[in-house]
């Protein structure tokens, strides 16, 4: 009789947990079946705001439109900035139960790499920073629908290749950080944006021993504009170009607005034969309507109001339905050979070394998640940090995430804080010399 009185009163507790995704080759899988990443960006407030809005730590928001989640029949969401000290069981929970994966930054615009120059990176690059970066993996490591980490985005907006070291640092401190604290292997990779150097980029993460590779590598891409052909598109050559990559490839932004409301023609094609063999699906830039005038919702208080492009969008994923085979991945592949210097490609060829004042983390843990809470540093971490004068010998590696911007979309620009000292001339001149720069 106790049996059948206790077991009622447990059942509302049990969770049916999400299968962990994990990486074969230059694809996602879970439960043996390849994973496709279906999915939108999600900040309601805006990226700029993502230091003191975290959609995943409010119950209300985050139910209300895990609802119109499920109208899509999306299976992941991408977040650009979280408060590691808040608590997100429940809706993380809430988005397990709908099927849905999270994809999140872990850096965001208070903690996150300076690319203003080669001196404010170097600076930015420090101890602070990466014990709020390492709070944030602890903060989610826990949960089996958590994807993957991004490491950076858009830290490279247009020329500034001489922070690719940071890029790599920062994913090779994330994977340590993970292995050190005997979490499971959660992917940790970049977004990167759409540039001239894209393939040097590709590369260059790519390349090296496994403990300094990207896990994974993503593009925000708005160059597909056409009438849903492949052939002849502005996705045909890079396709090409990285036939042959070894590790994941998706799109960690997409959605072209020349049009509007936007037809997402683009979407038929990135499930596609044509494309599967190299990318993993992507995400759709961005749920709520915001400065730049992308959405697929308008939100006022608790009210959601649906405007075209969402049920374009909705109609478009219901017609195309998800790979049902493995796509033609590639199940094994080389490192790639990291590329030389170029006129696009002026790197450092070894990465910083871990600043000093973060090497307790890895055995001691990242201790507390201060979220917006630290008093010391508040203004986050960009000019706390003494500039690392060493570096290791490797293929290469680096960063944090930047505040974002792209060459093809009128968003935000990388922040630079207004707190910031003023670089003195000669120091400047020392550091850019440097680098040949």
């Amino acid at each position: 009789m106790k049996c059948f009185t206790v077991l009622p009163l447990l059942l509302p507790l049990l969770v049916t947990a999400l299968s962990s995704v994990t990486i074969k080759g230059n694809a996602f899988f879970a439960d043996n079946k390849r994973f496709y990443i279906r999915g939108v960006d999600y900040q309601p407030g805006g990226e700029s705001q993502a230091s003191t809005k975290d959609p995943i730590a409010d119950i209300n928001g985050c139910k209300r439109d895990i609802e119109y989640f499920k109208k899509l029949g999306i299976n992941t969401i991408r977040v650009y900035g979280v408060d590691n000290s808040a608590n997100h069981d429940e809706c993380m929970k809430a988005l397990s139960d709908a099927g849905i994966y999270l994809a999140v930054d872990v850096g965001n615009p208070k903690y996150s790499l300076n690319r203003e120059n080669p001196y404010t990176i170097m600076r930015s690059y420090n101890d602070v920073y990466l014990q709020h970066i390492f709070a944030t993996v602890d903060a989610f490591a826990k949960y089996d629908n958590t994807l993957l980490f991004f490491s950076g985005n858009e830290v490279i907006s247009k020329t500034e290749t001489w922070a690719a070291p940071y890029i790599k640092a920062v994913t090779r401190d994330l994977k340590q950080y993970i292995a050190a604290k005997n979490y499971r292997a959660i992917p940790v990779g970049y977004a990167a944006t759409d540039v001239d150097s894209r393939y040097e980029l590709a590369n260059y993460l790519n390349c090296g021993s496994d403990d300094i590779r990207s896990d994974f590598l993503a593009f925000n891409d708005y160059s597909f504009c056409g009438k849903g052909v492949f052939k002849g598109s502005q996705w045909e050559p890079k396709v090409a170009n990285l036939s042959k990559y070894s590790i994941p490839l998706f799109l960690s932004e997409y959605g072209c607005k020349e049009v509007s409301p936007r037809t997402f023609s683009e979407v038929p094609v990135l499930y596609s034969p044509d494309m599967t063999p190299v990318y993993s699906g992507g995400l759709i830039y961005e749920y709520s309507v915001e400065e730049a005038g992308f959405g697929l919702v308008k939100l006022s208080g608790n009210s959601v109001s649906e405007i075209p492009d969402f049920n374009v969008l909705k109609q478009t994923f219901q017609n195309t339905p998800l790979p049902s085979s493995d796509g033609g991945y590639h199940s094994s592949g080389q490192a790639s050979a990291c590329p030389p210097a170029s006129a696009n490609w002026k790197v450092n060829g070894s990465l910083p070394i871990v600043p000093q004042g973060a090497l307790k983390y890895f055995q001691q843990g990242a201790g507390m998640p201060l979220g917006g809470r630290d008093s010391v540093n508040v203004n986050g971490s960009q000019w706390v940090g003494t500039p690392t004068t060493g570096w290791a010998t490797a293929g290469g590696s680096g960063a944090s995430s930047s505040n974002r911007t792209s060459k093809e979309t009128p968003k935000k620009n990388a922040t630079v804080s207004s707190m910031a000292p003023t670089l003195g001339l000669v120091t400047a001149f020392l550091v850019a010399l440097a680098w040949g720069l």
